[in-house]
């Protein structure tokens, strides 16, 4: 071949090649944005098919409700021989319930060895230790399905300790069947699982009312039991979140969800050792006691400050819910600049709470009227007879003129009267004026600065925290009123 035509060819070739080259990478290039552009689609495909999931479990949820309405409303359906009546069913909603499953194992073990009486005897024993377990933490019975004991706290009175509350009495559920294993040649066990969660409340019954519960928490609690492992206590992430400052957990592992992402569940493994007697991690101890009344206390708030809003005369425009709030907030702040412990902390928040509930049976002796309410109300959420004496003191001691003993009653008393180095000290003095004048106990507005003018100068701020905040701030306020005074 001529040496041009070859190096022609080789040319040609290579120019081939070059075309060859850049239209495969043009069509990689162009698959590559086909797949970029796919990926685009299942994204937005995703997004609207998640988005459609979160509106079909809304209308589930609705009709779940619904549902269980129509199921109660048929359930008390009543006829009186001519007439069909409806009674209207009732139906609660619940936004934080904990739900017990506990299934008892040996049923079928114990009664190829024992004839049917016996065994059923021993089935009963347990569910009756059960029964007795539930009560003690005020925990509510829902029913027994075979050989699986069902219970539930936060029903039918709401609160937020029920967590708790169920984990204990799980715990103790569990020593039983420990006792009971030993005394039955290790036969008997149990497998526990719990969540917490919404759930819709069903209730029938008129002289002992009984309540049904449905709704994910109780499958979920339902599904937790049968992945747990035998003669342990095991819970959502859920509930661990919300017992984790109590109880000694460990990780167990992770359980799918159908609709929603994977769940972790842990098992209980005692109280915390700091909370607990002698390191056993099984009888609270009296810091336990303590943490969980401060947890506690959110509930009792919320029921004092209901009836204060709704009990209250509507002339007590200062001595009402809001300066109750105030008082409970200031007693924490200078609780805290004073150093005082928790138990100390909970018992001035409690006091703060209450000292001037007595205003709903009356303002005059006020103060002993709340003291009454708080020795009738306390002793159902676990207060000690000393704890109780002691908020009643706190709450006499911010009888006016103030006369404290100790450092907690001059903390309250400090708080009580806060708004008097506070920058909002105008509108609230103002509030106190209009409240007294509804009463007929005080004059003209002039007659009211000359009152607080004489107030201010002979008060004085006990806590050395309250006299830093407050102190420069009430000076200004005793200048500025001297200001008004008109003299006559």
């Amino acid at each position: 071949m001529p040496v041009i035509l070859y190096f022609y060819s080789l040319k040609k070739m290579n120019t081939l090649s070059s075309i060859s080259s850049t239209k495969t990478e043009a069509m990689e290039k162009q698959q590559e944005l086909e797949l970029i552009k796919r990926i685009s689609e299942l994204v937005k495909q995703n997004k609207s098919l998640q988005e459609q999931v979160r509106k079909l479990t809304e209308e589930n949820e609705k009709l779940f409700v619904q549902n269980e309405k129509n199921k109660s409303l048929l359930a008390t359906l009543r006829t009186d021989g001519s007439a069909g009546k409806v009674e209207e069913a009732k139906a609660l909603k619940f936004k934080m319930v904990t739900v017990l499953f506990a299934e008892i194992l040996g049923f079928s073990e114990v009664s190829k060895c024992q004839n049917t009486k016996g065994v059923v005897d021993e089935l009963d024993e347990i569910l009756m230790h059960f029964d007795e377990i539930v009560k003690k933490y005020n925990i509510e019975k829902i029913k027994t399905i075979g050989d699986t004991y069902m219970c539930a706290g936060g029903i039918p009175i709401k609160n937020s300790t029920n967590p708790i509350d169920v984990i204990m009495a799980a715990l103790e559920m569990q020593r039983f069947m420990e006792n009971f294993q030993c005394k039955k040649e290790k036969v008997w066990n149990i497998r526990m699982g719990i969540h917490t969660g919404p759930v819709v409340a069903s209730i029938t019954g008129t002289k002992k009312v009984a309540y049904d519960i449905k709704g994910d928490t109780v499958n979920t609690a339902s599904r937790i039991q049968s992945a747990s492992q035998t003669g342990k206590v095991c819970i959502s992430v859920m509930t661990y979140e919300l017992v984790k400052e109590f109880f000694k957990c460990d990780f167990y592992g992770i359980m799918p969800v159908k609709y929603k992402d994977d769940m972790e569940i842990y098992i209980v493994n005692g109280i915390e050792a700091d909370l607990s007697d002698k390191g056993e991690n099984i009888i609270p101890n009296e810091k336990f006691r303590i943490k969980f009344l401060v947890r506690q206390l959110g509930d009792i708030q919320e029921i004092v400050l209901d009836r204060l809003e709704k009990e209250l005369p509507p002339y007590l425009e200062y001595h009402n819910f809001k300066h109750t709030i105030d008082v409970v907030t200031q007693v924490e702040l200078i609780g805290w600049g004073e150093s005082v412990n928790d138990e100390d902390l909970l018992l001035l928040k409690t006091a703060g709470l209450f000292h001037d509930i007595g205003h709903i049976k009356g303002s005059k002796d006020h103060e002993e009227k709340g003291a009454e309410m708080v020795r009738e109300i306390l002793p159902k959420y676990h207060y000690t007879e000393a704890q109780i004496n002691k908020i009643c003191e706190l709450i006499m001691a911010t009888k006016i003129p103030p006369k404290p003993n100790n450092l907690l009653e001059k903390i309250i008393c400090d708080s009580d009267l806060d708004y008097l180095g506070r920058s909002d000290f105008i509108p609230v003095s103002d509030a106190l004026f209009r409240e007294l004048k509804a009463q007929n106990l005080i004059g003209s507005f002039n007659d009211w600065n000359k009152m607080q003018i004489k107030f201010l100068s002979f008060h004085q701020f006990f806590t050395e925290t309250a006299r830093k905040l407050r102190e420069v701030n009430k000076q200004m306020q005793i200048d500025r009123i001297q200001k008004l005074i008109v003299e006559e």
